[in-house]
């Protein structure tokens, strides 16, 4: 793998894995990238690593924590929420086997601010790391559904929707488009309008539903169970991540 230029400073990241071969291997594909600086260590001796590094003034900006969810699911999701309680700086990125319903929930439920499986890419991976560190949430369309299902079946209505206003059909348009992952810039152009007017929008979207964040409102429209309006192109939700700001101002 040839090394990519890059003149931003290097990631620091730390893998966790109980396999001990497979958390070097990937501990070393990130280093040679050129992007990272990334460490491996059993997920036993992980907190102790984290610690140490914080004392040093060196603390890692990204942990990778590798599970298989072979048991409880609950039960391994401490680990994260252990990591996220005592070091809420860090972005966590949970690697999985396979991305069931259960182990996605208990994933973000934890504290993850991605899901991650291992079948998909080494650059998709490269590029989730620098997502998360960035504040966003790296997950698809059907993950997020499984997140809405779970506070549907589990919890009671979300309060902030309490006091929602109705959304005009324009409004319902673009709260759709974005929780299909659109930027504003794309959906500008899908629309016809500048980015401008979609921020202003977006704004008043957000005072009338209650949120204030893009993920909020990608969660408010999976929640009311709702799709594209009748001629309006989809993409491939189900296949490309979802990356989610959390900031109310949305990239291009």
């Amino acid at each position: 793998m040839i090394p990519i230029p890059n003149s931003k400073p290097l990631l620091r990241v730390l893998v966790a894995d109980k396999v001990a071969m497979r958390c070097h291997l990937l501990a070393d594909a990130l280093r040679r990238s050129g992007r990272f600086l990334a460490a491996a260590t059993h997920s036993v001796r992980a907190m102790s690593l984290l610690e140490k590094s914080r004392q040093d003034g060196e603390r890692f900006h990204t942990v990778l924590v590798s599970l298989s969810f072979s048991e409880e699911p609950t039960e391994n999701a401490r680990f994260v929420r252990q990591i996220h309680k005592l070091h809420p700086y860090l972005s966590i990125v949970v690697l999985l086997d396979s991305l069931d319903r259960r182990y996605v929930v208990e994933a973000f439920r934890a504290g993850a601010r991605g899901v991650f499986c291992r079948s998909d890419s080494f650059e998709a991976l490269c590029k989730c790391i620098h997502c998360v560190h960035d504040g966003q949430v790296w997950a698809n369309a059907e993950q997020l559904h499984s997140v809405v299902d779970a506070i549907v079946e589990h919890g009671p209505a979300v309060a902030l929707l309490q006091g929602s206003r109705p959304l005009s059909k324009r409004e319902e348009e673009i709260t759709y488009l974005v929780a299909e992952g659109f930027s504003n810039r794309q959906i500008s152009e899908r629309l016809g309008l500048s980015e401008h007017t979609i921020k202003n929008y977006l704004f008043r979207v957000f005072e009338k539903v209650g949120v204030s964040t893009r993920v909020g409102l990608a969660l408010y429209a999976l929640k009311q169970g709702k799709r594209s309006r009748p001629g309006m192109q989809s993409t491939s939700l189900s296949d490309a991540p979802l990356i989610f700001t959390k900031n109310s101002s949305l990239p291009s």
